[in-house]
């Protein structure tokens, strides 16, 4: 899949191996109200269904483009399916599921639900059009009527996928997790062999893009903003993250914390008994907690400070100090309720100032330059953040191509410094946290030459 208008082999099999989305499974809850159609609702010729892309206001052939059997964009259609494999069979066998394509702990991220069945539905088709776009009782017929407009498929319940806090609720409800039934993806479940999660709004947007962002498209849904969708996915991750984890029953299992929302990499090192070893482990700047103590995984507070840095200004500090007073609650105490409460309120009003704020026209840059700047980059001493920090540099380098600040061309000569980025947290194992800094600076610069 381009990225940055270029094919981006790193990124590739960083989402493969480290993600494991495209074997895995994805997902998205939908919104109450309304019959699920199914797939087949979709796939006609004169609909969905077309064999080649060339329909006069939409694709047309946005089955075909779900259904890949190898690329990340046909995941969400293999979402079912991944249960039955072997990997899935383990997995609930280990947790004791039963059949993990009947488990509810597992369906509701693995196939579409939350609405009455229509005869046409097949849970069989794994994460359908309905998981995002909504149940389509009330507006499958009107949707393509003469006249019709996307406010109006909107009035009749049709998902808002073009507003970047709507989006950003939808795909992280299974992407980080939710309250919902089957849509949080425990340690067990981890240690019994699914996959981390992990995810970046704008960057897994264009892995799945199936539509063509042309003037037909700006004209019903306004022309897209790739840096805002980044900014309001970092803000809703870091709200859904602290706000899951204060909620009982989430933040933690019997007498031990719920190690899902730690670090992995923090405890998950090699061990022996070497009294000459080096300590794999660097102290954080900005986590305030005991030597040795568990992380929680800071991965979108990184990010979402750089961002608020840039685009708010005046609510940066409040919100740093927020998420520092987050890290010394957990450092010092069993339940840091308030703490999580607090960060969560200043995480949402980040993701309400970024959904409002203007186009800014070198914003992108501005970012870049940011996340690799003082500030941001003696905080990624983990695997994780660093994941999240290359997957942003990647996608900032796809807005500037698509909003013209550089070209194709351009965006070639660099791209073998963000794959030297990408090649320095190919695997967890082998990351070192100095060598990774240097690639995210070589690229961060390389981005920046061509202002």
């Amino acid at each position: 899949m381009p990225i940055g208008g270029l094919p981006a082999p790193a990124l590739l099999r960083l989402l493969l191996a480290a993600l494991a989305l495209a074997a895995f499974g994805s997902g998205a809850p939908v919104l109450a109200g309304g019959t699920l159609e199914g797939v087949a609702s979709c796939a006609g010729s004169t609909c969905h269904g077309r064999a080649e892309g060339n329909g006069p206001v939409v694709r047309q052939d946005e089955i075909a483009h779900w259904q890949d059997p190898s690329s990340p964009e046909g995941a969400h259609s293999r979402a079912w399916a991944a249960l039955a494999s072997a990997r899935g069979k383990r997995i609930a066998d280990a947790l004791a599921l039963g059949p993990a394509t009947a488990a509810p702990a597992c369906l509701g991220c693995h196939a579409t639900g939350g609405a009455p069945v229509g005869p046409r539905f097949q849970p069989s088709d794994g994460v359908g059009c309905e998981s995002c776009h909504g149940p389509a009782s009330a507006w499958l017929a009107g949707h393509y009527a003469v006249g019709a407009t996307h406010a109006a498929n909107v009035a009749h319940g049709m998902v808002a996928l073009d507003r970047p806090q709507i989006r950003a609720a939808v795909c992280l409800s299974c992407h980080f997790g939710s309250s919902e039934p089957g849509h949080f993806v425990t340690h067990r479940m981890m240690a019994a062999g699914h996959p981390r999660i992990s995810f970046e709004l704008d960057l897994f947007s264009a892995l799945e893009q199936h539509w063509n962002e042309d003037a037909a498209y700006a004209r019903r849904k306004g022309p897209s903003d790739h840096v805002k969708l980044w900014a309001v996915g970092q803000a809703e991750a870091v709200r859904r993250s602290v706000s899951l984890f204060a909620t009982p029953g989430y933040g933690s299992q019997g007498l031990f914390p719920e190690f899902y929302f730690f670090d992995c990499h923090s405890c998950h090192r090699q061990i022996e008994d070497n009294p000459a070893r080096t300590h794999a482990f660097e102290v954080n700047p900005a986590r305030p907690i005991p030597f040795g103590t568990p992380p929680y995984n800071d991965e979108n507070m990184i990010l979402l400070s750089a961002a608020a840095h840039v685009f708010a200004p005046g609510a940066a500090t409040g919100f740093d100090e927020a998420a520092r007073a987050f890290h010394a609650a957990i450092g010092s105490g069993r339940a840091p309720a308030a703490a999580a409460a607090h960060l969560a309120s200043a995480a949402a009003s980040l993701e309400s100032a970024f959904a409002a704020m203007p186009e800014r026209p070198d914003a992108a840059f501005t970012l870049v330059a940011a996340i690799a700047g003082r500030a941001s980059a003696p905080r990624f001493t983990d695997y994780e953040g660093s994941v999240q920090a290359v997957m942003a540099l990647d996608t900032l380098l796809n807005a500037l191509v698509h909003e013209g600040r550089i070209t194709v061309g351009a965006a070639a000569g660099i791209r073998a410094s963000i794959n030297r980025a990408y090649d320095a947290v190919h695997a967890p194992n082998s990351y070192n946290p100095p060598a990774f800094r240097a690639a995210l600076a070589d690229a961060a610069q390389a981005i920046g030459t061509l202002r």
